[in-house]
């Protein structure tokens, strides 16, 4: 055989081993990548930014997402019944941490995934929820970050706002456990500051054109108090349609829900529990046990207010507190 021709094949055939060498040597990085399984209740502003900070939070704790680590990122759209199946997901794929963004997606991965860790991020009652036994010490393969809100320095801010304030309505979701917790914490409080409270639930986003009707006319509520609910974010346009046609100032808990069309809000800032989360995530990739790591929760709001917001409703915003204050730009038309 020609020495050339032979040269050449002996190339060839070295080219086809490396190049199978490399391939495998690529297929056994990606199969050692871990999978970190999210699956978010539903889309609106604030549970986006959520899993916004969460990848920055993994990023920032060295992990490159889609090189050393893999995100199966799955949305129910606030459909129940997509929950167990997208949790159980995660379960078939053996995924190395899995996370619930909002109580019910949490709940449904820890109920379906025993073996492997699970994070939830923005529960706002975990041990309520069943998701821990304590904040201190979580005791199973479940931990995670808390959203609950500092009320009683909401309800002194609202009270500031509204130096006549008499009546609070308080309107939730009832099949929202948080959503619920932070609703009677609230009524509490606000009893407890001689206010007069009339309570309103909604089982579903259909329920509150009706009820939010019911709950400003007549002037039955000086003002309105929304807590921590993912279904009321959702539908914030309708909330404030029917609230600012009767004069009635929103003030929920979330910042996004304050750009929405609230006027302020003691707000935890959503896009860090994300972050808080991501942070989380990377200590369990790393080795951490979920049943050590306490339950983490936000030291502080931080003041938002949607100042265009205040004056069409003709609140003034008092100087201490225009003072420390985020302004939001106003997504209300």
């Amino acid at each position: 055989m020609n020495k050339k021709v032979l040269g050449a094949l002996v190339l060839l055939a070295g080219t086809l081993v490396a190049t199978g060498v490399a391939e495998k040597m690529t297929e056994t990085r990606v199969a050692n990548v871990p999978t970190v399984g999210v699956l978010q209740f539903m889309s609106h502003p604030a549970l986006d930014a959520i899993y916004e900070g969460l990848r920055e939070g993994l990023e920032d704790s060295g992990y490159q997402i889609g090189r050393t680590v893999k995100i199966d990122f799955q949305n129910a759209q606030g459909d129940q019944s997509n929950l167990k199946t997208m949790a159980t997901r995660f379960e078939d794929e053996d995924a190395a941490v899995s996370v619930g963004i909002a109580t019910p997606a949490a709940v449904a991965v820890a109920n379906t995934i025993k073996a492997q860790p699970v994070i939830f991020s923005a529960s706002t009652n975990p041990i309520g929820a069943k998701l821990v036994k304590t904040y201190a010490h979580p005791g199973s393969n479940v931990t995670g970050v808390s959203d609950q809100a500092p009320l009683a320095a909401h309800l002194k801010m609202m009270r500031a706002f509204m130096p006549d304030l008499k009546t609070v309505g308080i309107i939730y979701t009832s099949s929202d456990d948080s959503a619920t917790t932070e609703a009677k914490k609230f009524e509490k409080l606000a009893k407890q500051a001689h206010l007069q409270v009339k309570l309103y639930s909604i089982a579903s986003s259909n329920d509150l054109n009706q009820t939010s009707l019911q709950m400003v006319q007549n002037h039955n509520v000086d003002a309105v108090f929304v807590p921590t609910d993912n279904t009321i974010a959702g539908a914030m346009t309708t909330l404030i349609k029917n609230t600012d046609e009767a004069n009635v100032p929103v003030f929920p808990t979330v910042d996004t829900m304050v750009a929405a069309g609230g006027v302020a809000a003691e707000s935890i800032n959503q896009k860090q529990i994300g972050i808080m989360t991501g942070k989380m995530i990377a200590k369990v990739l790393k080795g951490a046990k979920p049943e050590t790591m306490p339950v983490q929760f936000m030291k502080q709001g931080t003041l938002v207010i949607n100042k265009a917001q205040a004056a069409k409703l003709g609140i003034h915003i008092p100087v201490e507190y225009a003072a420390k204050a985020k302004f939001v730009k106003s997504e209300v038309k």
